[in-house]
């Protein structure tokens, strides 16, 4: 008896090792890419992991492919993504090697916006009002899925309109120029964008529904993460930051400030909310 007596406790010591071992990892490896949707979220979960805790490392990618090779890998642990539309190619091949944590953010929209002076509300209104859009809408970078969607609506609703394929900056200043002149123009935009708040413009209805419903945003990890870091998770999963907060941190940045002082902005305004997202309790 006293032999299984003596067992039993070792084996709880082996036992309670493994668990403060693992309760020690307090490290966090996490994927981002640089974009003005992106870096708010990163930069806000960051923050409140860190405040629980943890100590997080921040790897930045330049795309989706090399990106999620990493998380697949294992390279990183956790990355914030849209699943559902922007990177559904690579969540679709590699998803059984990983995990959706949980959903940081929803409203991702992209489509043909127009100033809302201009007297339209629908895509297929655009063709009887082709010459005072100079027969043109307003693109940005080809190869982005926004251009490849805007180029499907052009054949799908028979558009005269020519799409101009060029760059975001080039897109903004023809904007702004034509919102200036009271000019009648129509352009490839999204939200979040801080352009999509500071400018008075209005996403057409699209009735044959070419481009994709709003999005959301998720936290995705490596496979066993949230069993691994069953607390992180339970942090992470507490962390939504709303689609017009992203807007309004980019915003804000074009304004002059620079992203790490907008998300601290962001951060101290809502400093009651912070505290109660890490401290969340473990389930």
């Amino acid at each position: 008896m006293k032999t299984l007596w003596k067992a039993i406790c070792a084996a709880a010591m082996v036992g309670m090792t493994m668990l403060s071992a693992h309760a020690e990892e307090k490290t966090i490896s996490m994927g981002t890419l640089s974009w003005e949707d992106l870096t708010p979220i990163t930069g806000i979960t960051k923050k409140v992991l860190e405040d629980a805790g943890y100590t997080v490392k921040v790897t930045q990618f330049s795309e989706w492919g090399i990106a999620y090779a990493a998380l697949t890998k294992g390279d990183i642990q956790i990355l914030a993504s849209q699943t559902d539309y922007v990177a559904q190619d690579y969540w679709d091949k590699n998803k059984n090697k990983l995990e959706k944590l949980s959903p940081v953010s929803h409203g991702l929209y992209q489509g043909i916006a127009v100033p809302k002076y201009v007297t339209i509300d629908t895509t297929d209104q655009l063709n009887d009002n082709a010459d005072k859009f100079g027969g043109k809408i307003i693109g940005i970078e080809p190869g982005s899925g926004l251009m490849r969607d805007t180029a499907n609506a052009v054949k799908d609703y028979g558009l005269k309109l020519q799409l101009l394929e060029g760059s975001t900056a080039a897109m903004t200043a023809a904007l702004k120029s034509a919102i200036d002149r009271k000019e009648w123009v129509a352009v490839t935009l999204w939200t979040p964008s801080w352009m999509a708040q500071k400018y008075d413009v209005k996403f057409l209805r699209d009735p044959k529904g070419v481009y994709p419903p709003p999005q959301s945003y998720y936290w995705i990890g490596h496979k066993g993460f949230a069993a691994d870091y069953p607390h992180a998770r339970e942090v992470i999963g507490s962390v939504y930051v709303p689609i017009d907060d992203i807007a309004a941190i980019n915003s804000a940045v074009k304004d002059g400030k620079s992203m790490d002082d907008a998300v601290k902005a962001w951060i101290d305004a809502h400093a009651d909310l912070m505290k109660r997202w890490e401290n969340i309790k473990s389930q």
